[in-house]
């Protein structure tokens, strides 16, 4: 492929990128970053693509998920395996519980940068940048912290590296081995519901397994897992950077994440983005909210995905539980009949997300399983696959997001409220989520 067409994004208005004050300190950076070996393997992209493409025929079913902003100081072993250890119990509910293959892909290894919903931020007559997420600048609110530097795109491709090399351990290494399921939760049993409901599935499993082990069966898939990275593809001089050739194919491949995805905010069809991720051959996901029409998805499509290619494209719909009953059906429906192939995954976090009387961002469990209820209705009513589920949550027992079994109420958001961005579910309201979303998929 020629060169050209991976940088024919910089001919397109390129939204939510932040003002590097020294172009030339940006290109130095990226060019070392383009000297870094990969994070990701085509290869490895390919196989993604092929278990998408089963989630699109109705086969396999997605759970994505990991923090809202990833830090530096946060990209810790003992952060990390909570993050992993808190999916690899979503993923045992939902694979046990609702009998479904789960494609299991992080919201980590590189989710150091966010979109803004304004360039800058105000304190006391103060106005200084926004924080875009440790890979620009700083969330200390000074104006040296508050100035984008690039230096930060490096740092955050060497945390991501690190990341990533923690998670392929753990995940092949003997961590997530089922047999396992009892000691990813002996931390968690007595003081939590959603953890003594989760010991008790994790009990038959355990004599599903001993019995399986005495007929003489005891499959290599029950000692590793498949693991795969996700992130924004928001900063497209670090996604440009990270893009390489493969060697098997001659085709580009953006490296620094198995699943970039586009969001609701720079999905523009004629944006950089799009522009972007049309030229790599990663699955891409793109960001559906509640404003997108039939034609926009069909259009997005189309410019992503001419060939029709089964487990390249995947839409995540974050519509808000009040919006979705009204704005998703004509979308699917549409897209249905159109013959696309894509893969339809439910965000039930960007759309619900409130603000207590004193200024502090959350989102009510109710109002998140009230949306994953209402895509799976949705799409049952319509025939078609509800796909999978893509959520922000933390291993750590914060206090960000309200309900839940333990009923967490605004007044306890003060006790553990430590997010960069937005308010994430903690261990025990995912595997809450994790037991609903079971129970929708069997019906």
């Amino acid at each position: 492929m020629e060169e050209a067409l991976l940088d024919a994004w910089r001919d397109r208005p390129a939204a939510q990128q932040p003002d590097w004050p020294d172009p030339g300190a940006v290109a130095a950076v990226t060019r070392e970053i383009a000297r870094i070996p990969p994070l990701v393997f085509a290869g490895e992209c390919d196989n993604l693509k092929d278990r998408l493409a089963a989630v699109a025929r109705g086969e396999a079913f997605v759970l994505q998920g990991g923090d809202c902003a990833e830090t530096f100081e946060g990209s810790t072993a003992d952060a990390i395996r909570g993050k992993l250890r808190t999916l690899l119990q979503m993923a045992v509910v939902l694979t046990y519980a609702a009998s479904v293959p789960v494609v299991k892909i992080g919201r980590l290894a590189g989710q150091f940068a966010k979109p803004r919903s304004s360039a800058t931020e105000s304190r006391d007559g103060t106005e200084l940048p926004a924080y875009r997420g440790d890979a620009v600048n700083g969330l200390e609110f000074t104006a040296a912290a508050r100035t984008p530097d690039p230096r930060r795109m490096l740092r955050a491709c060497h945390y991501s590296a690190a990341t990533l090399n923690l998670c392929r351990a753990f995940t092949q290494g003997g961590y997530a081995d089922l047999r396992q399921v009892h000691a990813w939760n002996t931390d968690f049993v007595a003081a939590s519901p959603a953890g003594r409901r989760y010991e008790v599935l994790a009990g038959e499993i355990d004599r599903a397994l001993t019995f399986m082990h005495a007929s003489g069966t005891d499959p290599a898939e029950f000692r590793t897992v498949e693991f795969y990275s996700s992130h924004e593809a928001l900063l497209l001089e670090y996604e440009r950077a990270m893009t390489r050739i493969d060697s098997r194919t001659g085709l580009p491949y953006d490296c620094s994440a198995h699943f970039p995805w586009i969001g609701e905010r720079t999905r523009a069809l004629d944006g950089a983005h799009v522009e972007f991720c049309r030229h790599v051959r990663n699955p891409v996901g793109v960001k559906l909210g509640p404003s997108t029409t039939a034609q926009d998805a069909l259009a997005l499509a189309d410019r992503l995905n001419p060939d029709n290619e089964p487990g390249r494209l995947t839409f995540i719909t974050r519509m808000g539980a009040s919006a979705i009953g009204s704005a998703l059906p004509p979308v699917v429906e549409k897209v249905t009949a159109s013959g696309a192939q894509v893969a339809w995954v439910c965000d039930p976090m960007h759309g619900n997300t409130t603000e207590t009387p004193g200024g502090r961002k959350t989102r009510h469990v109710e109002d998140i399983l009230a949306e994953v209820t209402s895509f799976f209705e949705i799409h049952r009513a319509l025939g078609t696959h509800p796909g999978g589920i893509h959520i922000e949550f933390t291993g750590d027992d914060v206090t960000e997001c309200v309900g839940g079994s333990h009923g967490l109420t605004e007044d306890d958001l003060t006790d553990r409220y430590e997010t960069a961005c937005d308010p994430r579910l903690n261990r025990g309201q995912s595997l809450d989520l994790a037991f609903r979303v079971a129970e929708l998929y069997r019906g």
